[in-house]
């Protein structure tokens, strides 16, 4: 799609195409200078089965929230599903719109030439990794705000909370991402092929650009407070529901149930906290090192660095990106699909392991109350014997 739109560009004015294909380096990749046991790790199994995964679970995902958003008894959860509905399509389109050209790639022998001859889908490429890496941060972020305020002060979030302001932040945060993503082309930062030369995202390691470094950090930066945010927000969360749940403490149906519900939603955000944590502190943190020590990860394939002591971890490299690749996969499971499968099993084992072991207490305190009768009964035969 992206190679025919540049070549239709080219019949109506090379302007448009300079501008869109612009800040776009295509640095040729010495592949056979990069190390023969690196080069078997990359497979193009791996992003075939991670593009099936993910249509698979988005498209699942999608079909419970919309037939939960039309439910009438829903009308409170609307903002909550419009916000995992939104992630859901964001990590399905994320999907389709990178991995059949990683796919593409790998037939053509690695070689992103083949396909790429004028920079114009390395540009398509960063843009779509930068767009929908941010929008699923934030809107992790935003589902984990909207959860602290429900909880937190449920007054103020039914009065406030409504599904048209809903629409209108989500929409907003869409077109700021997506502005953000399209400053390289409008020549502030760079797209950069990256090794093994399947994909491309935000240059790390070229300075000489303008505005490069600024843009890179402000990647890693916003992506970093946006981990913090969720992280915060999940945390006030489960304070709030431990609190509501110890002062709604009894022994009545309802109780029972608040405290099942309780339970299963602390897993629940225990679990996106660390799936957020694994799949994308690696690529940040990692982007941040990289920007300080002026490393691109192109640079890899370049035998001018073999010998350089601040040579980049290539696998490593390629581990991260997979990694917040793989956050596209897990985020349907680990926010609606596996809720209702696992969390309800978790709780029964949890709750059978721990009636086992209020048992086992209650046994063994009838055994020593029963001992401690005796030993006072023999004391008192005692006594009234040498009486």
């Amino acid at each position: 799609m992206t190679i025919g739109c540049c070549s239709s560009l080219q019949g109506s004015g090379t302007t448009v195409q300079e501008m869109l294909c612009s800040n776009v380096s295509l640095a040729p990749l010495d592949n056979n200078n990069v190390n023969d046991s690196a080069c078997r790790t990359v497979s193009v199994g791996f992003p075939i089965t991670m593009m099936v995964t993910g249509l698979v679970g988005n498209s699942l995902a999608l079909i419970l929230v919309y037939i939960s958003y039309r439910r009438k008894e829903n009308r409170r959860k609307k903002s909550f599903l419009l916000c995992i509905g939104s992630l859901a399509l964001t990590d399905l389109f994320g999907q389709l719109m990178t991995s059949p050209i990683v796919i593409s790639v790998y037939r053509a022998g690695r070689k992103w030439e083949n396909i790429d001859t004028d920079g114009c889908l390395c540009s398509f490429f960063g843009v779509c990794m930068t767009t929908f890496g941010l929008c699923a941060l934030f809107l992790a972020s935003a589902m984990a705000i909207e959860r602290a305020m429900a909880i937190t002060n449920p007054h103020w979030y039914s009065n406030h909370m409504k599904t048209s302001v809903t629409k209108q932040i989500l929409g907003v945060m869409f077109l700021l991402v997506l502005l953000f993503a399209l400053l390289p082309i409008a020549g502030v930062g760079e797209y950069q092929k990256q090794w093994p030369g399947t994909w491309c995202f935000i240059s790390t390691g070229d300075s000489k650009v303008p505005g490069n470094t600024v843009f890179a950090v402000t990647f890693a930066a916003l992506g970093i407070f946006s981990l913090l945010v969720t992280l915060s927000c999940n945390v006030m969360t489960i304070r709030g529901l431990i609190i509501r749940c110890k002062t709604k403490s009894g022994a009545s149906q309802s109780s029972k149930q608040w405290e099942r519900l309780t339970t299963e939603t602390v897993i629940q955000l225990m679990g996106i906290m660390c799936v957020l944590l694994i799949c994308w502190s690696p690529l940040l943190v990692l982007m941040l090192k990289m920007i300080y020590n002026q490393m691109s990860s192109h640079e890899c394939g370049l035998s001018s660095t073999a010998n350089n002591s601040r040579t980049l971890d290539c696998n490593f490299f390629l581990t991260a990106i997979r990694l917040a690749s793989l956050n596209q996969i897990l985020d349907p499971w680990v926010y609606l699909l596996l809720r209702e499968i696992l969390l309800r099993k978790f709780c029964i084992v949890a709750n059978a392991v721990s009636n086992c072991s209020t048992e086992d207490q209650k046994g063994t305190q009838t055994v020593l109350d029963a001992l401690n009768k005796q030993n006072q009964k023999g004391n008192k035969l005692g006594i009234n014997q040498s009486n």
